[in-house]
């Protein structure tokens, strides 16, 4: 059972959307066939030209900016007193180089904080190594997502022998790779925050109120290692991540770092499984219970012949290797040991959501796209600022549940649909949870979801594991980020708090929206200046902290 709340209310429009601004009863018009052919066919065309401009895929307007906030809709929670902070890219376009994939753009990190009812507002640009490299020499010069050689090149796909070899330098040293730090922004548990992408030298502090950048996080260990996972598992009392090791013994090393400290220390390693040598499977993000580690090892591979070759190949940086193998590893967060190692079917997922011990089996739940990799295609920025109003063209996902055995005599992991992928659109992406639930038996999520047709996540959605049903929270023509769950203070049920996600709209302006996350129905919005580029990841810091 799926069920939509929206609002129709208008919204005040910049200047450069007037021409072609589309108010939300014309497309209820046509929704409802209330619409003659002719006014149909010139309204897709004008909602095409603004989908093209859309803020969520289009550069942020200014450097930086700050300052309060009118709120609409009902008073805030007097209980919300803190900062919320959101991660992202915001810029792609530099001098006369233009990027192609939402990964590449420079990071834009965004600051909305609560007072006894009032909320202030900042964006700024962090200022990593590569950023300002960038902004200084009016073109990029370390190498983003979906650019394996140096985007200032001139040279012809793969290039000579030598450029081929310099790249390959480029690379392995980490002088080629950028800092960039556009994915995760997350506090540390001993009052620093940190932004991180997939290189380990885009682990960069930043201040949470001014959100200025800090500088680098200085790892005080001799761990080797250029990648990392973008999705750390942080408590308040460490920080547990992985550290692929692409050539000598093909894996994941499994560290973790005290609060208040920079020491990374190796309590486990897990080894790939992949058939034919394979190299290890790209962990965008992994999952934790209460005693174990659960490591994922899916089909979409990093590609080393790619980097050798100087050459992107149909997946970016990665090859998708069905014949690998799939598999679901498990250690003890103590010991470091392997407790279970099992083959599970093909999959493909940026996201886990959570995990939990089930009696004789660990549960790991995740937004999973059928064994499909397209999803890394369809982020293409050409593909994003593509006329989307009668397209479907984003993959489909579903909640999918791994059940993965710890008797160590069963050679292969389960892997099921969790509830009816129509209740929240097919589509399933970013998702959060109640912070206390990590690593426990839950029943709620909260992710971004599909209202078709779409070529992207248009919809919020809150779902009942349990029930296995869902609450939308839906608005024609906007895009809404990441929802972020905040616990009230005090509260005993899993979902008594508030979401935040920030929303862009068509007509050119953003907001951070507020729902109930019980009812999953509108409290809230705070206006911001202007429609905000799409985030990924955000975070929450208490007040007193």
């Amino acid at each position: 059972m799926a069920t939509y709340h929206s609002t129709l209310r208008a919204a005040p429009k910049p200047a450069f959307f007037l021409s072609n601004s589309l108010s939300n009863q014309t497309f209820l018009n046509i929704s409802l066939g209330r619409a003659s052919p002719s006014h149909v066919s010139s309204v897709k065309a004008a909602a095409g030209e603004c989908w093209t401009k859309h803020p969520a895929w289009s550069n942020v307007r200014q450097e930086r900016w700050e300052g309060h906030l009118a709120v609409e809709g009902h008073r805030l929670p007097t209980w919300l007193n803190g900062t919320y902070l959101r991660n992202g890219p915001g810029l792609w376009d530099v001098g006369e180089h233009s990027s192609d994939h939402i990964f590449d753009g420079y990071a834009t990190l965004v600051r909305i904080s609560f007072r006894r009812g009032r909320a202030t507002g900042a964006h700024r640009q962090v200022e990593s190594d590569a950023y300002k490299a960038a902004m200084a020499h009016g073109r990029p010069l370390h190498r983003e997502f979906s650019q394996l050689c140096r985007p200032s090149s001139k040279q012809k796909p793969g290039g000579s022998l030598l450029d081929r070899v310099c790249n390959v330098v480029g690379l392995g040293s980490g002088a080629l790779l950028s800092d960039n730090a556009n994915i995760s922004v997350l506090p540390l548990g001993d009052g620093r925050v940190m932004c991180l992408t997939e290189t380990t030298k885009s682990s960069l502090l930043i201040d949470p109120e001014t959100l200025d950048t800090i500088g680098k996080f200085r790892y005080a260990d001799r761990l080797w290692g250029l990648l990392q996972t973008t999705h750390p598992v942080v408590t308040g009392a460490e920080l547990l991540t992985l550290l692929p090791d692409m050539v000598i013994r093909r894996g994941h090393r499994v560290v973790r770092m005290a609060a208040g400290s920079n020491e990374r220390k190796v309590i486990g390693r897990v080894h790939c499984r992949g058939a034919g040598h394979a190299p290890p499977g790209w962990v965008h993000s992994f999952a934790v219970t209460d005693k174990y580690i659960v490591v994922p090892e899916m089909p979409l591979r990093y590609s080393l012949t790619g980097v050798l070759k100087s050459q992107l190949t149909p997946w970016y940086i990665f090859d998708w290797l069905p014949e690998s193998g799939s598999y679901m590893h498990v250690i003890c967060r103590f010991t470091g040991k392997t407790v279970a190692s099992v083959e599970v079917p093909p999959f493909m997922a940026l996201h886990f959501i959570n995990a939990y011990e089930q009696r004789d089996a660990i549960i790991a739940d995740c937004c999973e796209y059928y064994a499909d990799p397209s999803v890394i295609k369809a982020l293409a920025l050409h593909r994003l600022r593509s006329p989307g109003m009668n397209k479907d063209a984003f993959p489909d996902a579903r909640v999918a549940r791994f059940r993965i055995p710890l008797d160590g005599g069963t050679p292969m992991g389960e892997l099921e649909t969790v509830l009816d992928p129509e209740v929240h659109g097919r589509g399933v992406e970013m998702p959060s949870i109640h912070p206390a639930y990590q690593g426990k038996d839950y029943r709620y999520v909260y992710a971004c979801g599909a209202r078709r047709p779409c070529n992207f996540f248009n919809c919020l959605t809150k779902i009942d594991l349990v029930e296995k049903e869902a609450k939308n929270w839906h608005e024609l023509g906007s895009v809404p980020s990441e929802p972020f769950f905040v616990a009230r203070p005090g509260g005993t049920d899993e979902d008594d708090g508030v979401v935040i996600s920030i929303v862009s709209t068509m007509e050119g302006d953003g907001y951070a929206l507020l729902l109930d996350a019980v009812t999953f129905e509108e409290i809230a919005r705070v206006r911001l200046p202007y429609g905000l580029p799409y985030g990924f990841h955000g975070c929450w810091i208490p007040e007193n902290i």
